[in-house]
């Protein structure tokens, strides 16, 4: 099954770019292309991508803006947007993940790497680059007054088990990190994820790294359940 790509980027160059590297994989293949952001989430609809490389800093709409359009039509409900941009910092990591991206890379990723991104992306998993969970923690810490209003009642739903999962999630840790950290396989710490995101209302792992600070259940610069 052919990865329907659709690149969203203002800089023609950039997109030239990612065109030859998207095409030259077997799997996957460029469905358009977007120079703002309102272009496109016009083009999400038409194309039926499967994923969108987002830029942040576009004309018209910006990336941040139309990913929100994106992840909230219910008729895009299966697209999934890549944020990919040269400004990988705090303030951009916690925007995008807030607005539905389910993966934040830097430009400067290596060509295989982002073939590698796409297809996780695709697969309904989160993809977030260790530089990005970084800033993630460190957008709370600049601003620690967000979780005053914590709720951590919005976890009552999860058992004991699934709170220690999402914290490690939080973490930054793949399913096969968790399965080795907690002594499961690594389909029984998938089990978890897919059931803690369901119970949640997670659009996909991004969104759970998002509940767990937004909740406390993860603290900056703290330990979480399990020692994370």
């Amino acid at each position: 099954m052919t990865i329907r790509v659709l690149l969203a980027d203002d800089q023609s160059l950039v997109r030239a770019g990612f065109r030859v590297l998207i095409d030259s994989a077997p799997d996957l293949a460029v469905v358009g292309e977007a120079a703002t952001g309102r272009e496109a989430v016009s083009l999400a609809r038409s194309t039926r991508a499967d994923v969108v490389l987002m830029d942040i800093r576009m004309p018209d709409l910006d990336g941040l803006a139309a990913t929100r359009e994106i992840t909230a039509d219910e008729d895009l409900a299966g697209v999934r947007v890549l944020v990919l941009t040269t400004f990988e910092i705090d303030d951009y990591v916690f925007a995008a993940l807030r607005a539905g991206a389910s993966g934040f890379l830097g430009k400067g990723v290596e060509p295989e790497a982002l073939i590698d991104a796409v297809r996780v992306v695709a697969g309904g998993d989160a993809l977030l680059s260790p530089l990005a969970v970084r800033s993630l923690i460190a957008r709370f810490l600049a601003q620690p007054e967000r979780l005053v209003d914590a709720d951590p009642q919005r976890l009552a739903v999860l058992t004991a088990r699934e709170r220690e999962v999402l914290a490690l999630v939080a973490a930054g840790l793949s399913n096969e990190e968790i399965a080795e950290r907690l002594f499961v396989s690594p389909l029984t710490a998938k089990t978890h994820v897919n059931r803690s995101m369901m119970k949640l209302g997670a659009r996909d792992r991004a969104q759970l790294v998002v509940i767990a600070y937004e909740t406390g259940l993860v603290r900056p610069g703290g330990a979480g359940p399990g020692g994370t």
